[in-house]
């Protein structure tokens, strides 16, 4: 008996006749017929997204991270057509070449199956060279119709703060449309875009998303032309941020501007003053090394301290202008606060380590975690082999003789987890002051690149919270 997982994908609501019930009951219906298992853990569905892009649909990519497992969960991909697994060649052949050969995995489309000779190859790579032209041809017609609308001054996509889409059109926000005009006054003024997004997050005025602000949303507020009654659009399909593309089509829109012509065009200067006074990556700290890059976080909205001017650091969410709170200090007056903690702990003859549960936080893997996996891999196979018996895909004597085998190698993963399990907390506190005190040699030493050093503290530490009011630091170990 095979595991097989499904995978369903529908594009629209209007596509009834490949709705994802009927999808999974064809599948299910094929998987009987030819021995196989789907069980419920292994149906993906990816609803209303488009298959030109793998990587925009988190069903795809979650059943395409499965399969990399070892050992793996299944054995086959069920589709109801190749078109649902994707319509961009590209992606099609990477993805069933990586899966049938690094993991054992074949793709089959239930309606159009083909064997395994040279004339099946070829017509399968028709039929995926037909669907990728439907699609093209789909989205030709869609910008066609859109530019068509455009032309018309209609817009094409959602309202921006400060409208609301009433009837196909903008209609102007009486509450969202003065905070709009407040944005453009204080930029005129010289009011930075980091300065105006902490004062509204600081006010509790959120974005059109429902999300803080940032300077570089503050800056799409000020450049957008919607405001002035126009209407932009970029016809190539191409980023709509892209604000000097010569395929963007802008014509008078049919909703009632917001802001002056004057007011819009003094902003627009102001931008590309800015723009040349502070060049994209050319504060010359780009990119450094240093032996806390990446670890020291805001006590206050938990970002990174990244470099800043005159060798210091300064919380992201702060220059974003989403913290309202600085966290500016010297490299060189933050290293020994560091350091000085580090050596706290080690002296500590009371030490308590804790291990951190936090969803946000990377899982690292040891020896005993795999273990786990793996145990945990096997008592699914163990529940699917039952499943099977009770689908009457299985005889009794198959579910009798799965179940032995996978009872067996059950017993031997707990056996080795008994081996892998640490003995007691005195030896895993001493297992963690050795790798503390290697950690401190190297930060230490004055001859140890920065490298190196960011190397020996990543090893050991997951962040260090650094508070700015008391000065101190918190540090938080893997």
């Amino acid at each position: 008996m095979k595991i097989a997982a499904a995978y369903i994908r529908v594009s629209t609501e209007d596509q009834i006749e490949y709705s994802p019930e009927s999808q999974l009951k064809a599948i299910c219906s094929y998987a009987k017929t030819n021995n196989m298992l789907v069980p419920d853990d292994l149906i993906f569905i990816d609803e209303g997204i488009s298959g030109r892009t793998a990587a925009k649909r988190p069903a795809f990519m979650r059943m395409i991270g499965m399969a990399k497992t070892k050992p793996k969960e299944f054995d086959v991909i069920l589709l109801w057509k190749f078109s649902r697994f994707a319509r961009n060649r590209e992606d099609s052949i990477m993805y069933k070449s990586m899966l049938r050969k690094q993991c054992g995995i074949d793709v089959i489309s239930i309606s159009e199956n083909l064997g395994d000779d040279k004339t099946s190859v070829l017509i399968e790579a028709l039929i995926e060279a037909m669907d990728e032209y439907y699609s093209i041809n789909l989205a030709e017609e869609v910008r066609r119709g859109m530019t068509e609308k455009v032309s018309r001054g209609e817009p094409v996509s959602g309202a921006p703060f400060g409208y609301k889409m009433i009837d196909k059109a903008y209609i102007p926000d009486k509450d969202e449309s003065v905070i709009v005009q407040r944005i453009f006054d204080d930029f005129s003024n010289g009011v930075p875009t980091t300065k105006i997004a902490r004062v509204l997050n600081s006010e509790g005025i959120l974005t059109k998303n429902g999300k803080k602000w940032e300077n570089r949303t503050i800056e799409y507020i000020l450049r957008n032309v919607a405001y002035i009654g126009k209407i932009s659009w970029n016809s190539s399909g191409k980023k709509r941020r892209n604000y000097d593309s010569t395929d963007t089509i802008l014509v008078d829109g049919i909703h009632e501007p917001i802001i002056s012509k004057e007011l819009f065009d003094t902003v627009q200067e102001r931008i590309l003053e800015n723009k040349k006074k502070y060049g994209k990556n050319a504060h010359p700290t780009h990119g450094k090394i240093f032996a806390l890059k990446g670890l020291l976080k805001c006590s206050n909205c938990g970002s990174t301290l990244c470099l800043s001017m005159n060798l210091g650091v300064q919380c992201h969410g702060y220059t974003k202008g989403k913290c309202n709170k600085s966290h500016y200090i010297r490299l060189d007056k933050i290293t020994p606060i560091v350091i000085e903690q580090l050596q706290a702990d080690l002296n500590n003859e009371k030490l308590v380590v804790s291990i951190a549960n936090n969803d946000n936080r990377p899982e690292y893997e040891s020896e005993n975690t795999q273990i786990k996996q793996k145990l945990d891999m096997e008592n699914k196979k163990l529940k699917r082999a039952k499943e099977a018996y009770m689908a009457e895909v299985d005889t009794l004597e198959e579910y009798k003789a799965n179940k032995a085998t996978i009872t067996k190698r059950i017993e031997e993963l707990k056996k080795m987890l008994e081996i892998t399990s640490p003995q007691n907390e005195e030896e895993m506190l001493n297992d963690f002051r050795a790798r503390l005190a290697d950690v401190l040699e190297v930060v230490s030493n004055a001859g140890a690149s920065e490298e190196a050093k960011n190397d020996a503290l990543r090893s050991l530490i997951y962040e260090i919270i650094f508070h700015r009011i008391s000065g101190k630091v918190e540090i938080v170990y893997k």
